[in-house]
């Protein structure tokens, strides 16, 4: 199916049953029946559909044993199957080969392993990194713990009242020549903001810098093209993507990913070993240590096919519509506050009530069935900018509808009127 940004007809009531998770009820309780789940807690993680549930138990049950090196039947199967993902990988990122597609447990073990690998290596004191300040604390983090190490300086890009990254801060970050790196979401998971990834990368690069962009969520709501954008490095994660836990993607560029030097050290990534030296794999295998995720990749796999099957395009399409049917209703609450309003956004809704703690947001909507997360979302920076403490987030995947939007509406509004 073309996945390029798409009207096309989009069957969500289809889609809800390959969930089975969609049909179960909350809070039930002896004489009193349960509510039906409303899941909008996506951007936290996204639930799994039968083809991940059944390809990682099939595995399992029919096909399973280590991979890389065997010469027995079990072996190879598996081994081609987990291979099969890389290759997936590959064409869902529109990278140019599957070598550029490095497989880790997390988006996060990803951001650390450049910070450590790249960083570790490219950088020293003085050089200067550029972050957001709307940055998941995984962009943030693993770069102060290189700052502690090698003193290299961190730069902080604003962004402007909707939410918007600030590209002239940007640009003005961007004179000093002391810069190497440009490290950005590329889709918000409090705010939602999309940001012009080809338009900072052409930045970035024209002032000599490499650029690394967070697709933990963009990757989830739209179509992604590595090459177009110009990545440098490219991050997602596995469960965000309807795949399962313990499953992360760093893509990187050949060359790049070429002089950097193994992030951790143990079987799989070596070439050979002996007391006085080791010798390592060629990429992407020697960042790649000990026994992989497995089972895990073979359900991201499956994750990645159904995506696919569906429609990048036609995913993002339904989730916009959501997204301002959702945004309309909610701006019409008194008292309700949208932290993040870019016109380029996911379908991510952060917010608050005046008078209304958001955790009290979210234990009173979730009495009606309506799962949403509230806290600060690993964006503490980006909470003190827009000055709350915490927000509540209700974020769509392509298996919501317009009657759960009306539900998370109807709830919001019966907490609003319950603390008034």
């Amino acid at each position: 199916m073309d996945t390029r940004l798409s009207n096309a007809p989009f069957d969500v009531e289809k889609i809800r049953q390959d969930f089975p998770i969609l049909t179960r009820l909350v809070h039930e309780k002896p004489g009193r029946p349960g509510k039906s789940l409303v899941y909008l807690d996506n951007a936290a993680s996204a639930q799994k559909p039968r083809a991940v549930i059944d390809a990682m138990a099939n595995f399992m049950a029919h096909d399973y044993s280590n991979v890389h090196r065997g010469v027995h039947y079990l072996s190879q199967v598996a081994t081609t199957l987990y291979e099969a993902t890389r290759d997936k990988t590959a064409t869902f990122l529109n990278a140019p080969s599957r070598d550029t597609i490095v497989f880790t447990r997390s988006a996060t073990e990803a951001f650390n392993l450049v910070a450590s690998s790249w960083g570790g290596t490219h950088l020293t004191a003085g050089d200067e990194i550029i972050l957001s300040v709307m940055e998941h604390h995984a962009n943030i983090v693993p770069w102060q713990l290189l700052r502690a190490r090698t003193g290299i300086v961190i730069k902080v890009a604003p962004v402007l009242d909707d939410g918007t990254l600030d590209l002239d801060a940007l640009a003005d970050l961007l004179k000093s020549p002391k810069v190497k790196l440009v490290s950005i979401t590329h889709g918000s998971n409090v705010l939602g903001t999309v940001t012009p990834a080809a338009e900072i990368a052409r930045m970035a690069h024209a002032a000599g810098a490499k650029v690394l962009f967070d697709g933990s969520q963009a990757a989830v709501h739209m179509p992604v093209d590595v090459q177009a954008i110009d990545a440098d490095f490219y991050i997602m994660t596995g469960h965000k993507l309807y795949g399962p836990t313990g499953f992360g993607v760093l893509y990187g560029k050949a060359e790049i990913l070429e002089s950097m030097p193994p992030y951790q050290g143990g079987g799989d990534m070596i070439q050979s070993v002996s007391f006085e030296e080791t010798t390592f794999r060629e990429v992407p295998h020697r960042f790649e240590a000990g026994t992989p995720p497995i089972v895990e990749g073979i359900g991201f796999g499956a994750a990645i096919d159904y995506v696919t099957a569906l429609g990048m395009g036609a995913i993002h399409a339904h989730e916009q519509r959501l997204l301002a049917y959702a945004t309309e209703k909610l701006r019409a609450i008194d008292g309700l506050r949208l932290i993040g309003t870019s016109p380029t956004k996911a379908a991510i809704l952060s917010f608050t009530i005046d008078g209304v703690h958001p955790h009290d947001i979210g234990t009173l909507v979730d009495r009606a069935g309506v799962a949403v997360r509230v806290g600060r979302h690993c964006a503490e920076p980006l909470m003190e900018r827009f000055g709350v403490g915490a927000t509540a987030r209700a974020s769509f995947a392509l298996y919501n509808t317009e009657a759960e939007a009306d539900a998370l509406v109807d709830a919001v509004r019966a907490v609003r009127e319950f603390f008034n």
